[in-house]
């Protein structure tokens, strides 16, 4: 009897619009590597990285440069050469959790806004482009080049990158409510692009609808297929939670789809990541086990 089509072969577009390594080195760290208490074996993260499309050279050239960065160190462990997530990218990971796997809740718009505020001198140009990343990354939109805004609920989370980067000195952060005097709407259309924000979320459900599907119909799923299938869709989805401001519901387009998305990325979650994990596993256990 025939093989079944691989899931991962139901993703549109795979080999064409292939991730860098190094974010799919993160996502295979911040998903599985906990199981090994935030420590990888070479061995282990080239065989996984194989599944992914990611040739050997291309994984240690990756590595190396991330340990450079801070992401990773150099770690042995029983004679194994590896690698180990360092406090900080860890604390990034358990950050990344809390948000990548809750839903993105509606602020009401009663709950008002947070407002940033921010001048930079050129010769601090370094820490303002970080500051603009971070901030985006927390969902805030662009009122103009030195203003920021998002719903209230993201203000400690705001003061905490504040405090990060050091650049106190050069924000200010403020709550308020929206007096006018033109429309709150027109305000959220000019302040977020949520026409790309909406064709992004279409996106990733057409891409990953086929792949709902196949993994309906299956009564089991081949581990390893698993482990490639719910890394990619991982991955793509692993953006929204940060770009996504969740405006209250009478901000955003009609038809929004990013409910949808959800319920398609936890289903796929609840279906795969078990075998998943599973796969990582068995990974780790056939590089210990001594032969001849």
């Amino acid at each position: 009897m025939a093989s079944p089509r691989p899931l991962a072969a139901e993703i549109p577009g795979r080999d064409a619009t292939a991730p860098r390594p190094k974010s799919l080195i993160l996502d295979v760290y911040g998903r599985y590597a906990s199981q090994f208490h935030g420590w990888l074996a070479v061995s282990d993260l080239v065989d996984l990285m194989e599944l992914l499309g990611v040739e050997e050279q291309a994984v240690r050239s990756a590595v190396s440069r991330m340990t450079r960065r801070g992401l990773l160190e150099r770690r042995s462990r029983d004679g194994m050469r590896g690698y180990a997530v360092t406090p900080p990218t860890t604390t990034l990971f358990e950050q990344a959790d809390r948000k990548i796997y809750q839903p993105i809740r509606p602020s009401p718009v009663s709950e008002g806004w947070v407002v940033v505020s921010f001048s930079m001198p050129e010769s601090d140009r370094d820490k303002r482009h970080a500051l603009r990343s971070q901030l985006m990354w927390l969902g805030l939109g662009t009122v103009s080049g030195g203003v920021r805004i998002g719903p209230a609920r993201i203000l400690d989370d705001v003061v905490e990158v504040v405090k990060r980067l050091g650049v106190e000195d050069y924000v200010d952060v403020f709550t308020a409510d929206h007096r006018g005097l033109g429309s709150v709407v027109d305000l959220a259309n000019r302040a977020w692009d949520l026409s790309a924000l909406a064709e992004a979320y279409r996106l990733f459900l057409g891409h990953f609808a086929g792949v709902h599907r196949a993994v309906r119909r299956r009564r089991s799923i081949d581990p390893a297929d698993a482990f490639t299938t719910y890394t990619l869709t991982l991955h793509e989805w692993r953006k929204f939670p940060y770009l996504d401001p969740g405006l209250a519901s009478d901000l955003l387009p009609d038809g929004w789809p990013g409910p949808a998305a959800w319920d398609l990325f936890t289903d796929l979650r609840a279906r795969l990541e078990p075998a998943a994990f599973e796969h990582a596993a068995a990974v780790a256990a056939r590089n210990r086990t001594p032969t001849g």
